[in-house]
C-alpha cells in the first residue's frame, strides 16, 4: 500500500529508476544486486528504491536476511490511464478524418 502520493511521471522521469524497473522486469533483485548495476552509492540506490516503493512501482519482500525488490503494477496504472485517454482521443480524431475522407470520395 502506498504511504504517500507521488506523481508516477516524476518517478519514471529519472533514467536510473527506469533502468532499475527494467532490471526488475526480468526478476526480483536484492537492493545490493540492483546497486551493482549503477555507478552510485548504496544510499543513493536506496533513495531511488524508496521513491519507487512509495509510488507503488515495487514491493520489498524480506527473504532471510535480504530484502528483495519486486516490480508491481500499481505504480504503472496512472501512466497507463493517461496513455489510454490519449489513445482514445487520437482514435476519435482519426475516425472523424476517416469519415470525412470517405464522404469526399463518395462525392
Amino acid at each position: 500500500m502506498r504511504q504517500a502520493q507521488l506523481d508516477a511521471f516524476q518517478v519514471i522521469a529519472d533514467p536510473s529508476r527506469r533502468h532499475m524497473m527494467h532490471l526488475l522486469s526480468k526478476d526480483s533483485m536484492t537492493i545490493n544486486a540492483l546497486a551493482e548495476n549503477f555507478n552510485m552509492s548504496r544510499p543513493a540506490v536506496s533513495k531511488h528504491i524508496k521513491i519507487m516503493y512509495k509510488a507503488g512501482f515495487i514491493s520489498i519482500q524480506d527473504i532471510g536476511r535480504e530484502r528483495h525488490c519486486v516490480l508491481k503494477q500499481e505504480g504503472f496504472n496512472e501512466v497507463q490511464n493517461w496513455i489510454n485517454y490519449f489513445d482514445k482521443f487520437w482514435e476519435t480524431k482519426l475516425k472523424k478524418l476517416e469519415n470525412l475522407l470517405n464522404e469526399k470520395t463518395k462525392k
